[in-house]
Formats: structure tokens, C-alpha cells, sequence
């Protein structure tokens, strides 16, 4: 800031402080403020006028604009402040209680936050057609912060009041259909008020979709509608305007908000390593969770540069990877959670390539590409897709050989019978469709003995799966939860299976990969789209086809005949056991090679482009 700018700010400041300056004149200079970058500058003026006016009559609105501008400065607990100050002076000032919630959530008071909101909502002033927004931010806030606590049904609850209470809310509509995934809440698509079962279809978020329909157009429609709402449009090519020119090594960049203890960051971290250096020059754009783990600082290590967007827009994030003269950017994003898609839709890189964050469409205007193979990717599916496939020569998947596992556990430490069948499923139970499960508990049922070891994620998924096990004849004793575990641990408690169960339309992915390196087969359903076909080309790959299916009934059909013959699930660990790592899925040296043989071919076309 130069000395005039300083000295006009300090008599500003002065002025405010002085008690004669007009709360309309102080707003004025402080947006004046902030629209020129200086929103630390805004909140000092509406401290020095609330300090220097303490008995102006507007004294509370000046505290909650104040207390708004220390919230975006991350100020949390002055904020908080703030606003406790002007619900004091005005004890029905609800904008200033719904935002006071959001600041005592900031700073981990979540059941603060929540009995601030449920004041909001439950005070009769908030019922009438006027403050009908306010009442549903605080009870669409509530139902959002009660989500993230797990506390499914509370938030159920309330998204079902907020869609009575107005029914074309999409974003609401899009949680409540995966809220009810999340707890196996089965029929998903339950109408609510006005709601119909196709306005919730319409609003389903992709996430969700590829849980409850194997339909690839229905996908495709959940990203464009994504896209429409929630993306930027954009025209820029910040590639053209690289500072670094394009030559000497291959630079490939990646993106990615998961190099960290998730599941792409368990899968790529032997890739990076992997990387021929001679050739090809490796970035991390990144704004991963800092999770102190080895993995995570393996991933690191791996990288020849590594760049931190984390404190950065997405504009700036975008020109940093132009900056950087990036020939090829493989987004491991998607349109997954935490995902930044505007980053790629202004075209930081000349090739941009999607790559296992998602198995699916993101329609991005951005994507291009994405890597895949013949399995995954068939020709029938391809209409449904915006993105190019780059066909790998055996599988889509890459993976770790190095990832640690832990001392093999017995079947008494899990719980699990000894000698009997057991079903096994470890994925997230919001990829658990009802005509799925329902087709578990058929094959349950008629594997005497046999139980289904799973995943609990939560009380309500358990509630509602032991009662749907009872309408099939299961008692709930053969249903058997099991704890979540460090990753270590979990690899080595897949011994104890003796065939998992794939689920459909979203198959395991990571979990697929994960039982078949611990020697236990998966059965799978392949669908159409490339979702639903990601445990048949691991299966294709590792060289055990005959557990591929491709209908529910034969699924089923072939479950049945596993479990009652158990030297055919044996026959298939041994098989696993004696060939398995040494199959085309593991050889994750030579599917290192093929994408790096794409993608050179592919950076030197576009350099030969850009020469011309």
C-alpha cells in the first residue's frame, strides 16, 4: 500500500472512530473496501466505528456485517464474538443466529451450532411465508451438519421437513436420496410431499447414480446436470499461454484432492514411483488432507515437483499448471467429493486425461480423455460417454504391490464361524442396491450354515438390512459386522472369506483389487456401464473370467453353486494363491509402460502441433 493510500485509510479509521460518521457511509467504504481486495481493511473500519458509536440504535447491524467479514478472514472465534454482541442487543435478530451457527461449527461446536439453528427453526416468527428461507437455512444447515456427524436419522428427518416445506430444492432432494442410500433405506427413491420419484431421479447426484442405476444415459444426464449447475463456463486455453515452453522431458501432472490414506492414493502410489524419470518429468497438483501417513510421504517422495493448492483459487491453481508447462494433466478427481472440475475446464494443459477417481462420465468440458480398456469401456457405452478412451492393453486399474498387510487373524477374533460358508462384502453400504441384497439373502438361505460378513457403517444401515434378512428366512445372527480397521489389517482379514460378493451397479474397485492380491475371489455382475465392469476387467486381467456374470439371476445362480461346492472356492484361492500376483493385474511395471507410451505419443503430437 503506497503512503497516500495509507494516510487516506488512517484518517478513514479516524473518522469512524470519531462517532460522527454515518453507519451508511461506513458500509459504503467498507464494500468499496473489499471489492478492492482489502477485506482485512473493511473489518478494522467496523471496528473502529463500533468502538467510536456505542450508542447508535444500528450499533447490531454494524456488528453483524463485521462479524460476517472476521468469518471470511477465518476469524472464527471474533466472529462468534460479533454476533453474540448483536443477538444481544437484538435478542430476534435471526440472520445473526444462523450465521453464529456457522461460526460455532467452524470452530468445533457443532451442538452449539445445532441449538443455535433450532432456535431459528423452532421460533414462531420463522413459520410464516416471509422468513420461510430463514427458516429453511437453519434447518437445511442442521440436517448437512447432522450428516457429517453420522447422525443419519435426525437428518433424514429434517431434509424431509425442508422439502415439505418447499419442494424444488434439487441440492436437498440430492442429499436425501443419498442419505437414504447410506442407511440401505430401501425403496432410496421414497417420495416426500410434493416430491416425486422422478423429481428425486432428476436431482440425483452422480455419486449416487452409479449406486442405483447401471443405465449409462441416466448417468451421463447426473454429470451434465452438474456440470450445468455447478461449472463455470470458460473459453480459456491457459495452455496457449504456457510461460514454459513444451520440450525436453514428457512433464505428465497430476491432479488430485486424494494422494493421501484414500482410496486413490492406495492405488497410484507404486505408479508414481514407478515412472520412467529419464523420460518423463512428474507433478503433483494437489490439496490432499496432510494425514501424517507413510503413504502419504511416499507419494511425496515420488514426485519430482510438487505444488500445494490448497491456499490457491482455481484461477490461480489453473495458471500455476500452465506456468508449469504440463504436456499432460490426468485428473483423479472427477466429480467426486472435494473435487475442483473449474480448475480443468480452463485448460491449464494441451491433453487432459480423467483417471480412476471416477469410473464414469464427468462430462467436463475440460476432459478429453480417460484412460481405460476394452472391458470397462465397450463400444455400446461409449455414446454415453464425453470423454475419448485411451485403451490399456490389459486393465483400467492400477495398484500398490507394496502395500502393507497385517498378521493373519483367525475366525474367532472376527466373530466368524468356524466351519461354515462366508459371503463376504466390504463395500460401503450406500453401494448396496435392495434387488442386491435381496439376491444375498436368496443365496444365503440356500448355503445352509453360510453367513455375510460386512461392513458396518452405520446403526441404521444394520437395522435395515437384519429386517429385510428376516422377510427372506435369515436370522440375523448370520449377518455378521465388522469393524472398520487400519488398512493393514483389513487387507489381512480378507484370508478369512471364502468368496466375497460384488456389489452392482457400482462393483468394488480398490476392494476388488485388495481381496483378489489377499487370494480371494470375488464374484461379479457386469452391467453396461464402466462402472459396473470394473471387477470383471480385474478379473480378466488376474485370469479368473468364470466369475463374471452378467445378470442378476446368473449372479446369483453361480453364488449358490460356489458356496454349496467350498472346493470350488478353494480350487479358486489356490489358483490366486500360486498365480495371482504374478498375473497381468499385478504387473504393474508393464501398465506403467502403456500409459506412459500413450501419453508420449500423445505430448509429442501436440508439441509437433504447437511447432508448426
Amino acid at each position: 500500500m503506497s503512503n497516500t493510500a495509507l494516510q487516506q485509510l488512517e484518517a478513514l479509521l479516524a473518522a469512524a472512530r470519531s462517532g460522527t460518521m454515518a453507519l451508511e457511509l461506513v458500509i459504503e467504504r467498507a464494500n468499496t473496501l473489499q471489492s478492492l481486495g482489502m477485506p482485512e481493511a473493511a473489518a478494522l473500519l467496523y471496528q473502529n466505528w463500533i468502538v467510536g458509536t456505542p450508542a447508535s440504535p444500528f450499533r447490531h447491524v454494524a456488528l453483524f456485517n463485521w462479524g460476517t467479514l472476521l468469518g471470511s478472514l477465518k476469524k472464527h472465534t471474533e466472529a462468534e464474538a460479533a454476533y453474540r454482541v448483536a443477538i444481544s442487543l437484538l435478542p430476534g435478530f435471526t440472520q445473526a443466529k444462523l450465521n453464529l451457527g456457522h461460526q460455532l461449527e467452524q470452530l468445533g461446536k457443532t451442538e452449539e451450532a445445532l441449538q443455535e439453528w433450532r432456535e431459528v427453526m423452532d421460533n414462531p416468527a420463522t413459520h410464516t411465508s416471509d422468513a420461510l428461507d430463514l427458516r429453511l437455512h437453519a434447518v437445511n444447515n442442521s440436517a448437512r451438519l447432522l450428516e457429517v456427524l453420522k447422525r443419519y436419522g435426525e437428518s433424514q428427518e429434517l431434509m424431509k421437513l425442508s422439502l415439505t416445506l418447499k419442494a424444488e430444492q434439487p441440492d436437498v432432494m440430492q442429499h436425501y436420496v443419498h442419505i437414504r442410500q447410506k442407511q440401505c433405506d430401501w425403496p432410496v427413491y421414497q417420495p416426500v410431499g410434493e416430491v416425486t420419484h422422478n423429481k428425486l431421479l432428476v436431482a440425483t447426484s452422480l455419486l449416487s447414480m452409479l449406486s442405483a442405476s447401471d443405465d449409462p444415459a441416466l448417468q451421463l444426464m447426473s454429470s451434465q446436470r452438474f456440470v450445468y449447475e455447478k461449472v463455470k463456463k470458460s473459453d480459456a486455453r491457459l495452455y496457449a499461454q504456457a510461460k514454459q515452453r513444451r520440450e525436453g522431458k514428457i512433464r505428465i501432472g497430476y491432479l488430485s484432492g486424494d494422494l493421501c490414506m484414500h482410496a486413490v492414493g492406495l492405488l497410484t502410489a507404486e505408479m508414481f514411483e514407478l515412472h520412467d524419470k529419464s523420460r518423463f518429468e512428474i507433478h503433483a497438483f494437489e490439496w490432499s488432507r496432510e494425514d501424517g501417513t507413510p503413504l502419504r510421504a511416499r507419494i511425496l517422495a515420488s514426485m519430482d515437483h510438487h505444488v500445494r493448492l490448497s491456499d490457491k483459487t482455481d484461477e490461480q491453481a489453473a495458471q500455476a499448471i500452465a506456468d508449469a508447462g504440463i504436456d499432460v494433466l490426468v485428473d483423479l478427481q472427477g466429480l467426486t467429493n472435494g473435487a475442483r472440475p473449474n480448475i480443468l475446464c480452463m485448460r491449464p494443459a494441451p491433453i487432459q486425461v480423467a483417471y480412476l477417481g471416477l469410473p464414469a462420465t464427468s462430462a467436463l468440458p475440460g476432459v478429453d480423455w480417460i484412460l481405460a480398456d476394452r472391458f470397462v469401456m465397450t463400444p455400446e457405452y461409449l455414446p454415453y460417454c464425453t470423454e475419448k478412451p485411451i485403451y490399456l492393453q490389459h486393465t483400467y486399474q492400477v495398484s500398490d504391490r507394496q502395500r502393507p498387510v497385517g498378521a493373519t487373524p483367525t475366525r474367532e477374533q472376527y466373530g466368524l464361524p468356524e466351519d461354515v460358508f462366508v459371503f463376504c462384502s466390504f463395500n460401503n453400504n450406500h453401494k448396496f442396491r435392495e434387488d442386491m441384497f435381496r439376491a444375498w439373502m436368496r443365496i444365503v438361505a440356500q448355503v445352509e450354515g453360510s453367513v455375510l460378513w460386512l461392513l458396518a457403517d452405520n446403526e441404521w444401515s444394520r437395522a435395515n438390512m437384519e429386517r429385510v434378512a428376516g422377510e427372506h428366512g435369515v436370522s440375523k445372527e448370520r449377518l455378521i459386522f465388522a469393524p472398520r480397521v487400519h488398512p493393514a489389517d483389513y487387507l489381512a482379514r480378507f484370508q478369512l472369506a471364502d468368496l466375497v460378493l460384488d456389489t452392482f451397479p457400482y462393483n468394488a474397485g480398490t476392494t476388488a483389487n485388495d481381496c483378489l492380491w489377499m487370494g480371494t475371489p470375488i464374484l461379479t455382475y457386469s452391467g453396461r456401464s464402466y462402472i459396473s465392469r470394473m471387477a470383471g476387467s480385474l478379473l480378466t486381467a488376474v485370469g479368473l473370467p468364470d466369475l463374471i456374470t452378467f445378470s442378476l439371476e446368473e449372479y446369483e445362480k453361480k453364488a449358490v453353486q460356489i458356496g454349496q461346492n467350498p472346493a470350488r472356492a478353494w480350487s479358486y484361492k489356490r489358483y490366486l494363491r500360486e498365480h495371482g500376483r504374478g498375473s497381468r493385474l499385478f504387473d504393474i511395471p508393464a501398465t506403467v509402460r502403456d500409459i506412459e507410451a500413450h501419453f508420449e505419443r500423445m505430448a509429442l503430437e501436440q508439441r509437433a502441433r504447437e511447432a508448426k
